[in-house]
């Protein structure tokens, strides 16, 4: 790292300080929190909120399941691939700006695709909303650890991650009673609503700060980052769709790792004048926290595949009952972030990663070993709680890692970082998971199809909800479809689940071994009992 850095952070902290007017006192801490909070939850909700009206989309536009599934993908993918170019762009004009610059195009955006009359007017304005969104994630992170005192970050970023973390839930159960009690397009209310009073608290109490630059924007490094995360997040998204061997998905994901391998040698040439600086990667807070919330974040996508077709074509339960049915692992994993600050402050930061870890992967665990088409939804309920306890503990540490590995006056990178590595593992974890539920499925439903007439075993073979859908007319043959169905999701369900188990044990060692170090700090109002978690 260049030995101007401690200077260029004295010189943002000071202009920081002077912008706002001093540091803020404990109420304007709050309001502050408050803002970003929201804001990021209108980005959040945004990414799995339209999964619930797929079907009125497809009837409204009479457009196709690809075209709907693009309407839905697109966002994430204009979030995931400007992230670290407009997190930088950030750093240097101002994060306040930022911020209110990328509500208001979010919120406009919003508007247009609520009354979208074609899928074309709906998909460009899921490029803007994306675009907006990537506007706003990395700063509300860079608020906090750049304005927040150094006691005090550890649980406002406990706060942060929690939001994030169980967000999407909560955003899905609020778009599909939207959808239930209302009409799809009322799905856009929500965002535009956390937008305005995101944007009105803001303007009243987020403080400015920013970077002195001392080297010109890395535009070439942002180019290169930008094609290299549409490559691979297109191969996550699309590989399932399009086969992993279809051409389409092999140029994609030629494209994307020439653009990664070139990225990285570019930014080591361009060393301290760099958009992200590779060479921090050496160091254990940064490796540690990014493969740990690419490994968790993965895990948790690819329960939701995993849980929301059991709880709908296995259990028969409507699609806002069966997000209902999540929300007891989003509280825990939000209740978890917002503790896990104080237990690293005590055992230490890979302690309480580990910790988290090994329940997240006891949770897959009690999920494959006690999952059951007639014991329903209380065989895995106890699973789910292990997982939102055991993600929740290890995802603040470890964005408190990634923070802390990068300067002040880079906070906006640091966040878009972990912000990128959260997409990465999203994607990965619904193509990987998702793609090991469908061939497990597959698997061991042909053993059970002796006696159905072939058209209809054909359908039940494409999956579970054809296997419903098909049973319909099945005849005679109803019920040993639906048997045969729901039983080979079980048996999908536990080897995707067993996957995941052995995918957290492994991190889990990595953890143990290569962790963030322990290291002390002291808890406000109690004795010198830890060190703060040290990134580093």
């Amino acid at each position: 790292m260049s030995t101007n850095q401690p200077v260029q952070a004295a010189e943002a902290e000071a202009e920081a300080e002077a912008e706002s007017g001093g540091v803020p006192d404990a109420r304007q801490l709050r309001s502050i929190l408050i803002a970003v909070s929201i804001a990021l939850m209108a980005v959040i909700a945004s990414v799995s909120g339209l999964n619930v009206a797929q079907t009125h989309m497809a009837v409204e536009f009479g457009a196709s399941q690809n075209t709907v599934l693009w309407i839905i993908n697109i966002y994430t993918l204009a979030l995931a691939a400007l992230l670290l170019p407009l997190g930088a762009v950030g750093d240097r004009l101002g994060r306040k700006p930022m911020l209110i610059a990328g509500l208001g195009v979010f919120g406009v955006a919003s508007v247009v695709a609520g009354l979208a009359p074609t899928a074309e007017v709906m998909l460009a304005a899921r490029v803007a909303t994306g675009i907006g969104a990537a506007m706003i994630m990395p700063i509300t992170l860079a608020v906090i650890t750049s304005t927040f005192p150094e006691e005090q970050r550890g649980k406002a970023i406990g706060v942060w991650t929690g939001v994030a973390g169980g967000g999407g839930i909560l955003g899905m159960f609020l778009s599909a009673l939207l959808v239930d009690v209302a009409d799809w397009r009322w799905l856009f209310v929500l965002p535009v609503v956390l937008v305005l009073v995101a944007l009105a608290m803001t303007l009243k109490s987020v403080p400015n700060s920013r970077q002195t630059p001392a080297y010109p924007f890395d535009a070439t490094g942002a180019l290169v980052s930008t094609v290299a995360v549409i490559g691979l997040i297109f191969v996550l998204q699309e590989g399932p769709e399009r086969g992993w061997t279809a051409p389409a998905t092999l140029i994609s994901l030629a494209i994307g790792l020439v653009a990664a391998i070139g990225f990285v040698a570019w930014e080591l040439h361009r060393r301290d004048a760099s958009l992200l600086d590779v060479r921090l990667f050496r160091e254990r807070g940064l490796a540690g926290g990014s493969i740990t919330l690419l490994v968790v974040f993965g895990v948790q996508a690819g329960i939701a595949v995993v849980l929301f077709p059991f709880f709908q074509a296995v259990l028969g339960w409507s699609g806002l009952l069966s997000t209902v049915a999540l929300m007891p692992m989003a509280v825990m994993m939000m209740t978890a972030s917002g503790l896990a600050p104080k237990l690293a402050a005590r055992v230490g930061s890979r302690s309480t990663m580990a910790v988290g870890i090994a329940l997240a992967g006891f949770g897959l665990a009690l999920m494959a070993l006690f999952v059951s088409v007639d014991g329903g939804y209380l065989t895995v309920m106890p699973g789910m709680l292990a997982m939102g306890l055991g993600m929740g503990l290890s995802m603040t540490p470890s964005t408190e890692a990634i923070t802390a590995s990068l300067p002040r006056e880079k906070q906006g990178v640091a966040s878009a970082l972990n912000d990128v590595t959260r997409e990465f593992g999203t994607a990965l974890g619904v193509a990987l998971l998702g793609a090991l539920l469908a061939n497990g499925y597959r698997s061991a439903i042909d053993g059970r199809l002796n006696g159905i007439p072939q058209e209809t075993a054909d359908s039940a073979r494409e999956g579970v909800a054809n296997a419903v859908e098909a049973a319909g007319s099945a005849g005679p043959h109803r019920q040993d479809l639906l048997h045969a169905a729901q039983q080979s999701f079980v048996d999908g369900w536990q080897r995707a689940m067993w996957a995941g188990v052995a995918v957290m044990g492994a991190l889990l060692v990595y953890v143990a071994f290569r962790g963030p170090e322990n290291t002390a700090r002291e808890v406000a109002g109690e004795p010198e009992v830890t060190e703060a978690v040290a990134a580093r």
